[in-house]
């Protein structure tokens, strides 16, 4: 695999590490560094929402990610340690994905599942190598690198996973827009008791001007506790574990019996006024960073991965046009963009201290929220958003032909047995209903798989129209829709961006 490797992946955690499995399933030899002495050593990131599984399941190891992490069934949302209000997570999104609910997996533990897997592919990571310049050369990116020694190396594509000191982004000279959050937060991975650690739910609590975050990290009882260093403390910047751990027990009644990591840091919200730069990409924290609000920013990154390393193994393969690399930019920074606003202003109006606020988040939020969620239309609502299954692409020049419900640049709609075939990482024509003789034949001759779904009302429901054919993408989304099976205007979006189905799966 790493026999004259045409890209170099900067960066090793979850997103670097999900380019780099793609890609390996492409057959595109890369290679992939990273500065630091090898894998995290903290829970970090934690939640794997649906549409990252989803992604996984396409991979083989949705399951084997399940069963290391803890599902999050409920949410209580305490108000000066009373209940107030009580959400059910478990079923939330029951038959809109094959994955109805919200996982918890600790960053440093799914970035050594992640290298296992590379590692079974026969790929390693490139630890304590350093990217020192880049400059794009030609028809290639000139680099130095550093490990024991200065290295030159040429590459076709440089993907800039590095994190938001990204050194790519940095030497791209990409200006990172946003703005640092006033408040100082603190983080702790503790073992402990009491109500807000109970059951394995995610509790929520506010009091006053204060608020905790606690959910669950570990099934061997570990509980991941997020607010923010109260203003009484003085000197932000040297706050002791034992002093939070003092005022968590006082104010939220957790009861912390030994605390495994702890941290301090600030916020930030920004996002990359370009994710491309001629043969120079950025992906993940490189490209954009949030608040931790609904738990987006990791999951997005590993959207950016998927999106952007099939389309280089579709180009390095000559399997579709050069153009189709624009569409990466095209299609996810709109959506870094969009989730960047809306995660500031909910996170803003949990954090803020105002007199306002802290009514809102007292007597307005915790009502309104456990009425909400008693009817259907709210809660699939809700889950869209924090599944990343909303993400669309309508605009993008990958999307064509109409649709009735569902329009080319969405994500397949999930029915019953229809995400199977997503395994083969392929383009593939889909009909539910019945497929005309003459595009099998067509589709025969192109060596495209196509997969007709037996018509049931359910279909309907989820948006699909009887007999359209609908063209997907190897990442899950829709590119092309015709209502009426039309193989001329099929022909002419497979040939206009020169798209044929990759020929060297895994």
């Amino acid at each position: 695999m790493m026999m004259n490797p045409q890209i170099l992946i900067v960066g090793a955690g979850p997103t670097g590490l999900v380019m780099a499995y793609n890609l390996a399933r492409h057959n595109i030899p890369f290679r992939i560094i990273d500065r630091s002495n090898g894998p995290g050593q903290a829970s970090r990131a934690m939640a794997i929402v649906p549409r990252t599984l989803e992604f996984y399941q396409q991979f083989g190891f949705a399951d084997e990610v399940i069963d290391r992490g803890i599902k999050m069934e409920d949410v209580y949302v305490r108000v000066k340690k009373k209940i107030k209000a009580k959400v059910h997570l478990g079923s939330l999104g029951e038959g809109l994905s094959p994955f109805p609910f919200v996982l918890t997996f600790p960053q440093d533990d799914h970035e050594r599942f992640l290298l296992e897997k590379l590692k079974n592919l026969g790929i390693e990571v490139e630890w304590k190598t350093e990217l020192l310049s880049l400059a794009e050369h030609g028809e290639g990116v000139k680099t130095l690198l550093n490990a024991q020694q200065e290295e030159t190396a040429y590459f076709k594509y440089i993907c800039g996973c590095d994190g938001a000191h990204s050194t790519v982004r940095k030497q791209m000279k990409i200006e990172f827009k946003g703005e640092k959050y006033k408040q100082h937060f603190y983080v702790m991975d503790v073992h402990g008791s009491g109500e807000v650690m109970k059951d394995q739910k995610i509790s929520i609590s506010f009091s006053n001007e204060e608020f905790l975050i606690c959910m669950p990290v570990r099934s061997k009882g570990t509980y991941r506790m997020i607010g923010i260093i109260p203003s009484a403390f003085g000197d932000q910047n040297d706050v002791k574990p034992e002093n939070i751990h003092a005022f968590i027990q006082r104010t939220f009644g957790a009861q912390v019996e030994g605390i495994n990591w702890f941290s301090t840091y600030h916020i930030h919200h920004r996002v990359a006024s370009r994710f491309r730069q001629g043969r120079i990409f950025l992906s993940g924290d490189a490209a954009h960073i949030h608040s931790p609000a609904g738990g987006q920013g990791m999951n997005t990154g590993i959207g950016d991965a998927i999106n952007l390393s099939w389309k280089l193994a579709a180009v390095l393969q000559h399997k579709a046009a050069l153009s189709i690399l624009d569409t990466y930019e095209e299609e996810r920074l709109p959506f870094a963009e969009l989730l960047v606003n809306t995660t500031d202003r909910a996170f803003k109006r949990m954090v803020a201290r105002d007199k306002t606020s802290q009514f809102f988040r007292k007597h307005i939020f915790p009502p309104v929220l456990s009425f909400l969620f008693r009817f259907p239309y709210p809660r699939h609502k809700a889950f869209t958003i924090l599944s990343q299954i909303r993400i669309k692409y309508r605009n993008s020049d990958l999307s064509s032909g109409q649709g009735t419900n569902v329009q080319s640049g969405d994500r397949l709609p999930y029915v019953e047995g229809n995400f199977e075939s997503l395994q083969s990482l392929n383009w593939q024509i889909h009909v539910y209903g019945t497929a005309a003789e003459k595009l099998k034949k067509s589709m025969q001759e192109k060596d495209f798989s196509l997969h007709e779904f037996s018509w049931n009302p359910y279909l309907k429901k989820a948006g699909l129209q009887k007999d359209a054919l609908y063209v997907i993408r190897p990442d899950g989304y829709i590119g092309f829709i015709s209502s009426e099976q039309r193989i001329d205007l099929l022909h002419q979006y497979l040939n206009t961006h020169k798209i044929l189905p990759f020929t060297n799966e895994y």
